[in-house]
C-alpha cells in the first residue's frame, strides 16, 4: 500500500535580488495619510538623488490600499494620479479598500460593510455628508449616488486599472499575499488583495519572495519567504518604504 505525499516546496537557494540597473522602493498601506506620504516620498527624492547613478532606474511601488481610515484619501489619489509625482517609474497595486470602493459605486448593497471597514473617512474626503451615511437601502443610495457626483473620474479611471501584483527579479509584489501551494500564475485575485492568515503563518517557499502590507505590525516583518511592510500608518504614524537593490534590502 503506497501513500501519497504533496512534495515539500523547494527552498530558496540563494539572497533573492532585484534585476541588475533596478532600484526599488516599496511602499506600504498609506490609508488616508497624506503627510505621511508625501514624507515618504521627500525621502525617496533624497535617497535616489544621494545614491544616484548612470546605470541605475530607480522605480516606486505602492502597494496598495491608498483610501479608508485616514483622513485625506481624496488627496491621497490626487498625489498619486498626478503623471509621476516624483519624477521617478511608478507602479500601483489594487489593495482590498480599493476594490471595496470600486463595488459600493457599483452596488450600493456593499456601502455598509464597506462604511464600518474604514470607508466613512473617504466618503468625508470627497465631501459627502455622513449624516446621510445611515445603513438602510434608501441611505446607501443616496450615499452612491452623491459619491458617484463628487469622485472625479480620473480617481475611478485610476482605480479601476489596478493591477494586483508585479514582479520584479525574485521578489513578488502582492498587496495581502498570495495562497500557499498555488503556483504565482494561477493566483485567484481574491486572495491577492485578501488572504491573511494561511499565507501569513506560512512558512513555505512560494518561488520568489513575497513582499506585501495588508497585515500591520508595528515593525516591518521580515521573514525567509516574505517581506510585510504594512506598519498601520493611519494608527501607528508610521509608513514604511523598503528599498531593494542587488541583493540588499533596507528601510526608510
Amino acid at each position: 500500500m503506497f501513500r501519497l505525499f504533496s512534495p515539500k516546496p523547494k527552498a530558496r537557494e540563494r539572497q533573492a535580488e532585484v534585476p541588475p540597473g533596478h532600484r526599488i522602493y516599496v511602499i506600504g498601506d498609506i490609508h488616508g495619510r497624506l503627510d505621511l506620504l508625501l514624507e515618504v516620498h521627500g525621502k525617496i527624492i533624497k535617497d535616489a538623488n544621494a545614491h544616484s547613478r548612470a546605470d541605475l532606474e530607480p522605480h516606486v511601488i505602492y502597494l496598495g490600499d491608498y483610501i479608508d481610515r485616514g483622513p485625506f484619501s481624496r488627496e491621497v489619489l490626487d498625489t498619486l494620479t498626478t503623471e509621476r509625482p516624483l519624477g521617478l517609474m511608478a507602479s500601483h497595486l489594487l489593495g482590498n479598500h480599493e476594490a471595496m470602493l470600486l463595488k459600493f459605486l457599483a452596488d450600493s448593497s456593499v456601502g455598509g460593510d464597506w462604511i464600518a471597514y474604514g470607508g466613512l473617512a473617504t466618503l468625508l474626503s470627497y465631501g459627502v455628508s455622513p449624516n446621510s451615511a445611515g445603513r438602510t437601502e434608501e441611505d446607501l443610495l443616496m450615499v452612491q449616488r452623491d459619491l458617484r457626483e463628487k469622485f472625479p473620474a480620473r480617481h475611478r479611471e485610476f482605480l479601476a486599472a489596478l493591477p494586483t501584483h508585479i514582479v520584479f527579479g525574485d521578489y513578488f509584489f502582492v498587496h495581502a499575499g498570495i495562497r500557499p501551494g498555488i503556483p504565482l500564475d494561477q493566483q485567484k485575485p481574491a486572495d491577492l488583495i485578501w488572504i491573511r492568515d494561511q499565507f501569513l503563518d506560512s512558512e513555505d517557499f512560494h518561488g520568489k519572495v513575497i513582499v506585501h502590507g495588508h497585515s500591520y505590525k508595528t515593525e516591518p516583518e521580515v521573514r525567509a519567504n516574505r517581506i510585510g511592510i504594512d506598519t498601520g500608518a493611519y494608527a501607528t504614524g508610521r509608513l514604511t518604504c523598503l528599498v531593494l537593490e542587488g541583493a540588499s534590502m533596507r528601510f526608510l
